[in-house]
């Protein structure tokens, strides 16, 4: 009796093993809808866009407006860019997002996000790259509420002595 227990015990640590073994190897798959599509959500301030890559030309459509009548300044649209040239993938993959809230400097950091997660999603080889530049990481940064009592979120009314 004892020595089937000791068997038993043996088995399941073997399994056990092999599992953790396996569960190395692991390789993340590529997530893609039936179009070859990735999607991924960013977000920054109050804005959050909504991010497909496919493969294509590099042309890159916000609100179905090209990135050139959306962003008029150079620095917002070098922002969107950063992934792309930083994982070597310039003019690789078409962009379509849809982008709401915020102003135009949260919109392309939100698109730049949304970015880094879809090509991670696309190709998660380039994970490393993306996270060691900080792309997959959200800017939790937003406007600090006001509170009742002050002018504003920590600006108080003028004092008057007398």
């Amino acid at each position: 009796m004892a020595e089937k227990i000791e068997s038993l015990k043996d088995i399941k640590s073997a399994s056990a093993k092999a599992a953790a073994s396996e569960a190395e190897v692991v390789v993340r798959k590529a997530k893609r809808d039936k179009f070859g599509r990735s999607y991924a959500t960013g977000k920054r301030k109050d804005a959050v866009a909504r991010v497909w890559i496919k493969p294509g030309k590099g042309n890159i459509t916000i609100n179905d407006k090209s990135i050139d009548q959306y962003f008029a300044r150079p620095v917002l649209k070098m922002i969107i860019n950063q992934p792309f040239q930083i994982t070597n993938r310039e003019n690789e993959f078409d962009v379509i997002c849809t982008v709401k809230g915020g102003g135009l400097s949260g919109q392309a950091g939100a698109i730049t996000h949304g970015i880094s997660k879809a090509l991670n999603e696309y190709e998660p080889e380039l994970r490393s790259i993306l996270k060691k530049a900080g792309f997959l990481t959200r800017d939790d940064r937003t406007v600090e509420r006001k509170k009742y009592g002050k002018a504003k979120a920590r600006r108080s009314y003028q004092f008057s002595k007398r």
